[in-house]
């Protein structure tokens, strides 16, 4: 029996005028203590590493403190320094190791590195004034203070979901929505009456862990256009503090908190759009401010000559199988069970979770497994976006173990040509409204396992489905190359806005068709945010 006795810690080292002891090794990020700070980083590779304090918004460190090979278990750095108070700095890792590109080694003992578990990343609340765009980013400590009370979360059937896919500052950022704090979770709740008068009973939020906006940034017909939508993910942990309507140095999430909190009140469940298959670090040429600089070839996929599998289309693919890379989707994942209340996931690019550290399809992924059966998970669902841009396709066939739901693809396209008049779809659109027992075995899957939908964020909201019949993405300056050429829409014979009366009614009709068949079809629904009034 372990004995438990009140003795504070006591330094047992000085460095850099800093007293400090051994950490806690199996606490990973920066937690407080009382008049103290535990950190703690884990590395394969590196040789050594250092903790860099930096005063609020200044990028030269007023303390370094190397990590003694003595404090080191394993592969896991751990100090605990003594005297820190947690509003006065924000901190980053140095670590130093082998420099080896084509074995996977990128060991620079000169580059700033973002703690992988840091629970808020600063400099980041105001939107498209990125203080981290040289990709020098610090963390700052968090405490994890708030109330709950005695709520609980409302654990509905997945079948029985109706949910709203929303952008979390596209939700109100318009002067229209008449809200006191746009783009923001208070946004969100301002508009409470709106979602309860719509009958969802769940909001899934696209990506809001912190995100660089500026990724990619330009000028078109003068205008700047950002990284908008939020899956270039940068820290895994921590909120997007430009959703927050105000500083909230130190206590970081507690505005996406009391969101979650008044939503679960009124039966609304809160899924998050989680990014699991790449970061913002991107590919050879992209940056290297966290993972590429701690242990680059365990974090991603990497070629033998050590470039980056791109299964993801976005420069670099998360190597999700990793036994470190599995531990900490899973560390994650309950973080945001846990401290947030979250009731589900919805997995982006979810087929390459099921890939081996050489790309190839596993048949039994591990990471897949490890989540479905995990006790923290046991009531959170599941979603799996079942595809990826590598050309893997598992809509009916992504490990399910009776637990992972998919967004069904397959109602999507045969729904949408369908209801445009195409033919030869009755039996498969028969199949899609009744459950898509097709793809989803009722006996061994139930009817837990599809969530149907006509439009998300990817490609034609419900309008333009009846106003378009190929896509115009040219005002984002990529010559309409982006997004799906086939849409399956039709633009009821005028392409694009029209004052024809009769076009128009005729594309009501059909969007009201669309909706009344998404909502009366087995399984949960989901539509996108402002389809609702076109």
């Amino acid at each position: 029996m372990a004995v438990i006795t009140n003795m504070p810690l006591i330094p047992v080292d000085t460095i850099s005028g800093f007293p400090v002891r051994p950490g806690n090794h199996l606490i990973q990020g920066a937690t407080a203590m009382p008049n103290a700070v535990n950190f703690t980083i884990s590395s394969a590779n590196a040789t050594s590493c250092e903790l860099l304090l930096f005063h609020r918004k200044e990028k030269t460190p007023y303390a370094v403190i190397p990590i003694p090979a003595s404090y080191r278990i394993g592969d896991v750095f751990s100090i605990i320094v003594f005297g820190l108070d947690i509003t006065e700095f924000e901190y980053a890792y140095r670590m130093d190791g082998p420099h080896d590109p084509r074995k996977g080694l990128l060991f620079n003992k000169e580059r700033i590195l973002l703690d992988p578990y840091a629970r808020a990343v600063t400099g980041q609340h105001k939107w498209g004034e990125n203080a981290a765009n040289d990709h020098q980013y610090h963390a700052r400590v968090v405490t994890e203070s708030f109330d709950w009370g005695d709520m609980r979360s409302p654990e509905l059937p997945l079948r029985d979901l109706i949910i709203y896919e929303m952008h979390v500052r596209g939700f109100t950022r318009s002067s229209t929505s008449g809200v006191a704090h746009p783009g923001t979770f208070a946004g969100i709740l301002e508009k409470l009456p709106h979602l309860l008068a719509l009958g969802i009973n769940a909001v899934e939020l696209m990506p809001v862990f912190e995100f660089n906006e500026l990724e990619d940034a330009r000028i078109i017909d003068g205008k700047t256009l950002y990284n908008y939508w939020g899956y270039n993910t940068v820290s895994f942990f921590s909120p997007n503090t430009s959703y927050s309507s105000e500083n909230e140095y130190n206590r970081e999430g507690n505005e996406l908190k009391q969101m979650i909190r008044v939503l679960h009140e009124h039966g609304i469940e809160v899924i998050l759009d989680v990014v699991f298959n790449h970061t913002a670090e991107g590919n050879e040429q992209g940056s290297a401010f966290s993972f590429k600089g701690i242990d680059n070839n365990v974090y991603y996929m990497l070629t033998p000559d050590g470039s980056y599998f791109n299964f993801s289309g976005c420069g670099n693919t998360f190597n999700c199988n990793h036994p470190v890379v599995q531990q900490f989707i899973l560390n994650c994942l309950r973080y945001w069970a846990t401290e947030y209340r979250i009731d589900g996931f919805r997995f982006d690019l979810a087929a390459i979770m099921g890939r081996n550290e050489d790309g190839s399809p596993m048949r039994n992924p591990p990471l897949l497994r490890n989540l479905a059966y995990d006790p923290v998970l046991s009531k959170v669902k599941l979603i799996a976006e079942a595809w990826d841009a590598g050309g893997l396709y598992q809509v009916g066939s992504f490990s399910s173990l009776r637990r992972w739901a998919e967004w069904n693809g397959r109602y999507r396209d045969d729904l949408r040509c369908f209801l445009k008049g195409d033919a030869g779809m009755a039996q498969a659109a028969i199949n899609r409204i009744t459950g898509s027992t097709d793809l989803y075995d009722p006996v061994y899957r139930g009817d837990n396992a599809s969530v149907n939908f006509l439009t998300c964020h990817d490609g034609f909201t419900l309008y333009d489905l009846y106003a378009y019949n190929t896509k115009h993405n040219e005002a984002n300056g990529w010559n309409n190359t982006d997004g799906d050429n086939c849409g399956n829409s039709w633009n009821c014979g005028a392409e694009g806005d029209t004052d024809n009366q009769e076009i128009r009614a005729l594309r009501m009709r059909l969007i009201k068709n669309a909706f009344a068949t998404l909502l009366c079809s087995r399984g949960a629904a989901m539509f996108l945010a402002g389809d609702e009034f076109c």
